[in-house]
């Protein structure tokens, strides 16, 4: 049996929040139940609870505390979070602050992980700063483990340039990807990129694409 409960964390700028509304929105296009819990309280401006409108337009419920997404920046937990381990039938997606600060929250709930069962996916971008090699990647991923108390079971590539994002860019930090991976023990599941990012994905991983499209607008763009 599949675990149902899916965290999404990593650096700053991994690009984890887009990966996981991409992830919740796919789940629910096979059909299942889905929740997306937003536990990112370090960043108030690139957080799940931005996209509430396309996620509830899609019949995905989200859980977020009271002040996401308004003038007030206060870093409480969503007061209905343990409501979504008790649902067997919905897939149940986490978005979880970056680094081993948003983590701490994440722990919180570690016997709750523990008796449903989880994933947890490292969103990695090895274009940011301190996440360029697999030694600093390795020891972004050892802070967020040992502040959440929880494993890592996979990684997910998501390196990119933003608006720069060519169909090289993807691939660029591969060899210091898989490193981590070997290092950690942990597969490569998915490469993740919008249409252009995946145009020249080698023939042995195109069973790894996770295609997505933009689902938040950074506050320049709105209109």
């Amino acid at each position: 049996m599949k675990n149902r409960i899916h965290i999404f964390t990593g650096h700053f700028g991994s690009g984890k929040t887009e990966v996981a509304l991409n992830f919740a929105l796919q789940e629910k296009k096979k059909g299942e139940d889905v929740v997306i819990v937003d536990l990112d309280i370090v960043n108030p401006y690139f957080r799940t609870n931005d996209a509430r409108n396309v996620l509830m337009k899609n019949g995905i419920k989200v859980v977020a505390n009271n002040y996401a997404s308004s003038n007030v920046d206060m870093p409480t937990m969503p007061l209905d979070i343990l409501s979504v381990f008790n649902n067997d039938n919905s897939v149940v997606v986490f978005d979880v602050g970056g680094d081993d600060d948003g983590a701490l929250a994440l722990g919180q709930y570690k016997q709750y992980f523990d008796k449903y069962g989880y994933e947890m996916h490292f969103i990695v971008n090895t274009k940011r700063p301190l996440t360029r090699t697999n030694d600093e990647l390795i020891e972004i991923a050892e802070r967020i483990e040992s502040a959440s108390r929880l494993k890592f079971t996979d990684i997910y590539n998501n390196t990119n340039l933003s608006d720069q994002t060519d169909g090289n860019t993807l691939f660029s930090g591969y060899d210091e990807i898989k490193m981590l991976s070997k290092k950690m023990g942990i597969a490569i599941t998915k490469n993740c990129g919008i249409d252009k990012a995946l145009s020249n994905v080698p023939t042995n991983l195109k069973d790894t694409v996770f295609r997505m499209n933009i689902c938040i607008l950074r506050p320049w763009e709105i209109q």
